[in-house]
């Protein structure tokens, strides 16, 4: 893994440790695979938006608020959020 992924995957894990920290009845996948779905989702509505990349500090910012915030509750992520209930459903793999 390059320096870059290497800080990525090192991202995503703290940020996913936070998200257990606040919500243990996920598993530590089921945390990691919450952490990328909010990610990926943040950074690709952006760009739907046609608004500027402002990095990765950015979207780290908001998806930690959004655990602090909302953590507690992402268990029924699924529930809320239809469009993701396959990805999370029964599938503790990694998106990336």
């Amino acid at each position: 893994m390059d320096g870059g992924g290497q800080k990525m995957h090192d991202v995503v894990q703290r940020l996913a440790k936070e998200l257990h920290q606040k919500n243990s009845s996920l598993t530590i996948l089921e945390a990691i695979s919450r952490v990328e779905l909010l990610w990926e989702d943040f950074e690709s509505t952006r760009a739907k938006a046609g608004r500027k990349y402002e990095g990765t500090e950015v979207t780290q910012k908001i998806v930690r608020h959004w655990i602090q915030q909302y953590g507690d509750s992402l268990d029924d992520f699924s529930e809320r959020y239809p469009k993701y209930k396959k990805l999370l459903n029964g599938n503790n793999r990694t998106v990336h």
